[in-house]
């Protein structure tokens, strides 16, 4: 028998790192493989070594750890794999800003290999952080299988599947537009630029046409991409410039002669209707450029200043020779006129400067053939293919895949993979010439096979998108590509759960490789949650000062009102509002749970008979425990039901209701009469109706804080293992069974049902008149065929609707109503509550004419008001705000009315 007493209050600070460290010394984190049973798996989602938690961390690590621990419960093999990314950008930029702070250099100063020293060392002292702050958050997972993605294991697979995709003709080396970050100094995807709408200008120029007096009109947001400027292009069929098709123009400034083409992507609804075409600068004039052989000519350096290609602004930053430009145009003659137009920006997301198109040489993916098999599992569902949940995004991720371009995997960053591909140097060498290959020996086998023993070899200084790494995580963490023992039982994984903001970014890429690779989906569901944003639903940002600290709510309120607040306000693929005082009310709800814990165990130092949710069992228990077990029942199959179809937060929510509002408020209330008197209801000893109700208070409150274990593990934990528990029972919670629902008494529920009604309704009209709370009162109930139900109940009603026992009759019918009394019905049942006694008549009366007098008055108000002008004036919002209340006037009119002819 556990020790039965617990202290008074709970303290989470305390219980929370005992517990966690007790569940993570005895195992209990990690599989146990039966090659008979499949395995649940997760792969979490790796958080950026660089990283602090926040929100969005806390959201993911509660939903998967209740995922996890739910599968643990139901018997399932269970494996949730940890791990951190290197987050190549945001690690540099950290370390960049370190030695720059300390030792006062720049990257370029220290040099690739002193700084890639210091990347690791920054790691080492900051990368464990984060764990320390998901375990803080309850994350069960197996920390001995923990993996980084440049830990030896994982870079031998990016390098294996980078090699892999070379040679199958589906990795390439070129020369394209791609979006170049001047900030950061590398190129980005363009699922890293984020678009947003700003003021601008549009900009009215002059061509001038080349030994003529005449020019072509055109507009540009971007002046200073003039000087890369190829051709102008108009609309074939654009009767305005038709004749100037085969002309030649002037480039403004620098007097470069171009042609004048057309093309049918000009739109001659847009400005002038004439389109300076840049090809080297702007996405829509690279294609036109490359339809007509247009030469391409770049006008920015990497860091955004102008190259020699700008001619007198050479080395001028691009925004101040934009307006530079301008002005010495203006005083050539060669502008029209400005006006304000909306720009569509794009902008880096990781370093929130403008985004360049840029013409560069850098390494893609030929995404189409991967994509295509991408969008089939999808279509095919599980088991052989993936399930999206919620399942609208499903749409979002086939339009995403059917409309992908290339993706551009080079970076030129120094702290990430480097890209596995040498180049042959020294004299002699073809220009370009390239090994790709899993090792350094490797490259320089093939090249001494080419060249001779003498060769030399240059690796490709760049470095490889972060995201390249992080979509092969779901089997890169299991050994791939040797066929390890955990690859074999654990691949593929079960479930992967992530924000529905990285759909593109990393599930669809993880989609992709492990149907490359693995010839399987790497997962059969993909689970998306929304953001947190704040009270207000606004994002949270620093710089709105509206961010909500996880570690300072936690130390506040503790980790499982934190977890059960973001479980619950969630649903599949939408954002939740993140309100503290919903976290504090969680708090309490902990508390309501160690309170009815110790209720529990105070109680049951007598005997304890043992239940199930055996219906035959408890066939002849009285109606409060058949009605408890039949909800309890209940309760445990919508749970599982609900875990089942991913509806987390209804889940949690009904075992909240059935834990608080019913076992709580409603058994726990009628158990006493029972342990105080014996039997109220007749039928059973003293002593064998305690035993029965010591029995069915442990059995439920065992089965509940099994329901709510993966929502709220540290109290649950805690307060289970005080509870007397079956031999050969698991030693923790953890480690427990999931309940198994019993076969639920329609009858009960509708009977106690009944009960529970008629104590609501007396308690309401008890709060209408004011009646103290421990003030007695007496009650007539008038039941019809339900009486005897009542009177078999009469104890447990009078004792929860504060009825004085002398005055509390039940009959079944009576020849007169009372007079001078409150009247209800409650369902079938008339409760007539004598309002003698319960409040002084004439002060009521008063009090009551008053309430009505100024309802009324209100009421002739609001009607005035809504007669007139006002309701077809007023903002349609307005007027129905104030026809509410009018409604709400009127039927607290009819209700004091009601109050009042009851005392007459």
């Amino acid at each position: 028998m556990p020790e039965s007493t617990l202290p008074k209050t709970y303290d989470f600070k305390s219980t929370e790192r005992r517990l966690y460290e007790w569940w993570e010394t005895n195992g209990y984190f990690k599989p146990k493989v039966d090659p008979a049973k499949k395995p649940f798996v997760i792969s979490i989602p790796p958080p950026n070594v660089t990283g602090e938690l926040h929100q969005g961390h806390a959201m993911f690590v509660s939903l998967e750890d209740l995922m996890i621990r739910y599968y643990r419960m139901r018997g399932w093999p269970t494996l949730w794999v940890p791990g951190s990314d290197h987050a190549g950008i945001a690690t540099q930029l950290q370390v960049e800003k370190e030695i720059q702070r300390t030792d006062g250099v720049t990257r370029a100063a220290l040099g690739r290999e002193k700084f890639i020293e210091r990347c690791w060392a920054w790691k080492a002292k900051y990368g464990g952080i984060i764990y320390q702050q998901l375990r803080r958050l309850g994350a069960s997972c197996d920390w001995d299988r923990e993996r980084f993605t440049m830990d030896e294991g994982l870079s031998r697979a990016v390098r294996e599947a980078f090699v892999r995709l070379y040679e199958k003709g589906l990795i390439y080396r070129g020369t394209y537009l791609i979006n170049w970050s001047p900030g950061l100094q590398t190129a980005v995807s363009d699922l890293e630029v984020e678009y947003s709408e700003e003021p601008g200008a549009l900009y009215y120029f002059k061509y001038r046409i080349a030994g003529k007096d005449g020019f072509i009109p055109v507009a540009t947001t971007r002046p200073e991409t003039i000087f890369g400027d190829t051709a102008v292009a108009v609309h074939p069929d654009d009767e305005r410039y038709r004749h100037l098709i085969g002309e030649t123009c002037l480039v403004p400034i620098l007097n470069r002669t171009i042609p004048v083409i057309h093309d049918t992507l000009v739109d001659r609804d847009f400005a002038t209707g004439a389109l300076k075409i840049t090809p080297g600068h702007d996405p829509t004039d690279y294609e036109i450029g490359q339809r007509h052989g247009l030469p391409i000519v770049s006008v920015l350096n990497p860091d955004a200043t102008m190259n020699e290609n700008a001619g007198p602004y050479a080395g001028m930053e691009r925004f101040a020779c934009r307006k530079k430009l301008w002005a010495d145009m203006q005083a050539a003659g060669l502008t029209i006129k400005t006006e304000p137009y909306t720009l569509n920006v794009p902008r880096s997301q990781r370093g929130g400067e403008i985004v360049e198109p840029i013409i560069s040489t850098q390494w893609f993916v030929k995404i189409k053939p991967l994509a295509a098999a991408a969008i089939a599992a999808v279509r095919d569902g599980p088991p052989h293919g993936v399930k999206i949940v919620p399942d609208r995004f499903t749409k979002v991720y086939y339009n995403w895949l059917e409309n992908i371009r290339d993706w551009c995997i080079s970076r030129q960053l120094w702290w990430g993979h480097r890209i596995p591909v040498w180049y042959a140097v020294g004299d002699g060498k073809p220009d370009g010439t390239m090994f790709c290959a899993r090792t350094e020996d490797e490259a320089y086998q093939q090249a001494r096979a080419q060249f001779g023993p003498d060769v030399k070899l240059e690796q490709d200084p760049d470095v490889l998108d972060t995201w390249f790494s992080s979509g092969l995580w779901p089997f890169s963490t299991l050994g791939w590509p040797d066929d390890t023992p955990d690859m074999k039982y654990f691949y593929p994984t079960s479930v992967l759960e992530t924000g529905y903001d990285i759909l593109f970014f990393w599930v669809a890429r993880m989609i992709m490789f492990g149907l490359e690779f693995t010839g399987q989906p790497p997962f059969d569901t993909v689970y998306l949650h929304g953001l947190v944003r704040d009270e207000q639903g606004r994002k949270m940002s620093k710089t709105i000062g509206n961010v909500v600290d996880p570690l300072v709510v936690m130390d506040e309120y503790g980790t499982d009102a934190l977890r059960f607040t973001l479980l619950t306000g969630s649903t599949p693929g939408n954002d939740m509002n993140l309100s503290l005082e919903r976290v504090a009310a969680h708090r309490n709800f902990a508390n309501k749970i160690w309170n009815a814990t110790r209720f529990v165990l105070s109680n049951i130092e007598g005997p304890v008979t043992e239940i199930s949710n055996s219906k035959s069992q408890i066939t002849n228990y009285p109606l409060p425990e058949r009605w408890i077990v039949s909800r309890l029942n209940r309760t445990i199959a919508d749970v599982t039901r609900l875990f089942e179809d991913y509806q987390y937060g209804q889940a949690g929510t009904l075992a909240y209701e059935f834990l608080w509002g019913e076992f709580c408020d409603w058994y726990i209330e009628a158990a006493k009469l029972t342990l105080n008197d014996g039997d109220p209801h007749g039928g059973a000893s003293r002593a064998a109706a305690q035993a029965r109700a010591r029995g069915v208070l442990v059995h439920v409150l065992d089965q509940a804080l099994r329901l709510l274990h993966p929502f709220i593990p540290f109290v649950t934990e805690e307060l289970w293992g005080h509870l007397p528990h079956r031999e050969g029972e698991a030693p923790a919670l953890i480690a427990a069974s999931w309940p198994e629902a019993g076969p639920t008494d329609e009858q009960a529920e509708r009977d106690f049902g009944l009960v529970m009604d008629i104590v609501h309704a007396i308690r309401n009209v008890r709060s209408e008149y004011h009646v103290k709370p421990g003030q007695k009162i007496a009650a007539t109930l008038v039941a019809g065929g339900q009486a005897e139900l009542l009177k078999s109940q009469r104890s447990l009603l009078a004792a929860l609707a504060g009825l004085e026992d002398a005055q509390f009759r039940i009959f079944e019918a009576v020849p007169e109503k009372p007079r001078r009394a409150a009247a209800l019905v409650v369902k079938s049942v008339e409760c007539y509550l004598p309002l003698a006694g319960l409040v002084d008549f004439a002060a009521e009366k008063n009090r009551l004419g008053k309430e009505l007098a100024e309802a009324e008055k209100q009421i002739a108000r609001s009607e005035s008001l809504l007669n007139s002008e006002f309701a077809a004036k007023a903002p349609p919002a307005v007027v129905d705000k104030e026809r509410a209340k009018l409604t709400a006037l009127i039927e607290s009119r009819e209700k004091l009315a009601e109050r009042l002819a009851a005392l007459k």
